[in-house]
């Protein structure tokens, strides 16, 4: 049963590997990565936002590169998490949650996203909703 004070997304931070090159991360283990059946990567302009949907039955995991606004709605329940510069978080967003990133930064914002479903081109688990 849902409560309004407690989230059903899993937010986590990343760990990651940072040297003079760059950062490198690992989104998912190799169990986790087991059970999906679509990635995408989605680069994003400063300011711009990405999401604003919900799926009514695939299970979302994103890693995100901050600087973002996540925006999510549960149970018409807005929440907003900062991720901070330079730090990656991951969350694990189940069906019916509504969810939007926008790039608070100055460069390239970097999303991974891994679905539970394979990639339906007519868009039949996916509902837009503009929250962000």
């Amino acid at each position: 049963m849902y409560t309004p004070n407690v989230t059903q997304v899993a937010v986590q931070s990343v760990k990651t590997h940072r040297d003079a090159r760059g950062c490198l991360f690992e989104p998912l283990t190799d169990a986790e990565l087991a059970g999906q059946k679509n990635v995408h990567v989605v680069l994003t302009q400063p300011n711009e936002v990405r999401g604003n949907h919900v799926h009514r039955t695939a299970v979302e995991t994103t890693s995100v590169v901050g600087p973002c606004l996540i925006r999510l709605k549960e149970a018409g329940v807005i929440r907003d998490l900062e991720v901070p510069a330079g730090e990656t978080w991951r969350l694990t967003i189940p069906p019916g949650v509504v969810h939007a990133f926008r790039n608070t930064g100055d460069s390239m914002m970097v999303l991974v996203s891994f679905s539970t479903n394979l990639h339906d081109p007519m868009g039949s688990d996916t509902l837009r909703e503009q929250i962000l």
